[in-house]
C-alpha cells in the first residue's frame, strides 16, 4: 500500500429529479464536472439516487403504492445501458472515479445497486444491497455475496455498502478483511429526521475506526416542494425532512471537512493515506488485532442464479467460491477464495 498517496474526494448531496431517470442523470453528470473543477478524483452520490430513492414506500400503504412503484420500474436503470454509458463517459472525460446508487431493473425485479466506475469509465463493480430494509422489501429484491468485495481503482481500494447494511457486522467485516482503503457509503437522506443523521454519523465514524479506512458518505436532499409531492399529508411530510449527513470521515473517526446536513452541496477533502497506517499501527482488525484461531468469517461469494446445472448462464461453478478469513494471499493480504469445503 502506498502510504504517500493523497486523494481528493467529494461526497455529493443533491436533489433528484423525482420520477425522471434522465433528469437525475443530467444532475449527476453536472455534479461530476463541478467536483472535478474542485480537484476531486473520487465522487460519491447517494443511495438509489437514479431515478430517486423510493420515498413513497415509506409514507404510502402497500395498496396505494402501485402507481409509483410502476413508475419506478419505468425509470429504473439497466446495467449495462444508456445510464451506465453516460456516467462512464463523464467519469472518463473528467478522470474521476464515480460511485453511484441506482434502482437497477433486471427483467421483472428491481434492486438497490451500487455502481463503481473507474476514472477510465470502466465499470469496476456492480453490487446489490443484500437485504432491503423494512419498507424497502416491497420494492427491491435481495443481492448476493458476489458484491461483498473490494475493487482496486485509480484512487485506491474501494469497498461499498448501502444504508443499514452497515448494521450487518459480518458484511462490514467482509470488506474490512479485504483491506479497503476508501469505504463509499450511501444513505437516502431526507428521512426520519435529525435522529437518522445522528445515527448515521455514529455508524460511519465507527466503521472508519474499525476498518482503519476513510469513509465517504453521501445522502440526498428533498426540497420542500418534493416533500409535499411525495407525502399526502402534513403529518407524513414530517418524516421526509432531516436525516442528511454527507460527510468524509478519516481512519481516526474525525470529520475531514464540515459535513453537509441541509440543502445541496459537497463535502470535499483530501484523503492522506498515511492516516491509514497510523490507525492500523494501533488496531488492525484484519491483521494483528484479529484472532483467526478463535473467530473467522465464512462467506459465499458466488453470484446466485435461478438457473442451475453446469454451463447454465450465471450458475455457480461446481467448485462454489467461498471466502474464509484467516488465510491470506501474499499480494493483497485478502481472504483466499477457494472451493467450499477445501
Amino acid at each position: 500500500m502506498d502510504t504517500r498517496r493523497k486523494v481528493r474526494a467529494a461526497a455529493v448531496q443533491l436533489s433528484p429529479v423525482l420520477g425522471s431517470r434522465d433528469g437525475t442523470v443530467e444532475r449527476v453528470v453536472a455534479a461530476i464536472a463541478r467536483a472535478a473543477k474542485e480537484g476531486a478524483e473520487l465522487c460519491v452520490f447517494p443511495e438509489a439516487f437514479v431515478p430517486c430513492y423510493p420515498y413513497f414506500s415509506f409514507v404510502l400503504p402497500p395498496p396505494a403504492m402501485g402507481k409509483e412503484h410502476m413508475r419506478l420500474y419505468d425509470e429504473a436503470v439497466t446495467v449495462p445501458g444508456p445510464v451506465t454509458r453516460e456516467v462512464a463517459a463523464a467519469a472518463r472525460a473528467h478522470g474521476v472515479v464515480v460511485v453511484l446508487g441506482v434502482n437497477e431493473r433486471d427483467h421483472g425485479t428491481l434492486y438497490n445497486a451500487q455502481l463503481v466506475f473507474d476514472k477510465d469509465g470502466a465499470l469496476a463493480l456492480r453490487r446489490r444491497k443484500i437485504t432491503p430494509t423494512y419498507h424497502e422489501r416491497m420494492i427491491w429484491g435481495q443481492g448476493d455475496g458476489a458484491g461483498l468485495r473490494t475493487v482496486d481503482t485509480a484512487v485506491g481500494r474501494i469497498g461499498a455498502l448501502a444504508c443499514w447494511e452497515h448494521y450487518n457486522p459480518l458484511a462490514r467485516f467482509a470488506l474490512i478483511a479485504q483491506h479497503e482503503q476508501i469505504h463509499c457509503s450511501q444513505f437516502p437522506g431526507s428521512l426520519v429526521g435529525p435522529i437518522f443523521a445522528e445515527q448515521m454519523e455514529a455508524t460511519i465514524k465507527h466503521h472508519a475506526l474499525e476498518s482503519g479506512c476513510f469513509v465517504v458518505n453521501a445522502t440526498a436532499f428533498l426540497t420542500p416542494e418534493q416533500v409535499r409531492e411525495i407525502a399526502p399529508s402534513e403529518q407524513l411530510q414530517g418524516v421526509l425532512r432531516g436525516g442528511c449527513m454527507t460527510a468524509i470521515v478519516t481512519p481516526e473517526g474525525a470529520h475531514a471537512c464540515p459535513p453537509v446536513t441541509d440543502g445541496e452541496g459537497m463535502a470535499i477533502a483530501t484523503l492522506d493515506f498515511a492516516l491509514i497506517t497510523k490507525r492500523k499501527r494501533m488496531m488492525d482488525a484484519a491483521g494483528h488485532y484479529a484472532r483467526p484461531d478463535l473467530l473467522r468469517l465464512w462467506m459465499d461469494a458466488a453470484e446466485r442464479s435461478i438457473t442451475l446445472g453446469p454451463g447454465s448462464p450465471g450458475a455457480p461453478s461446481p467448485d462454489r467460491a467461498v471466502m474464509d478469513h484467516g488465510t491470506t494471499d501474499a499480494d493483497h493480504r485478502a481472504p483466499v477464495v477457494r472451493p467450499e469445503g477445501g
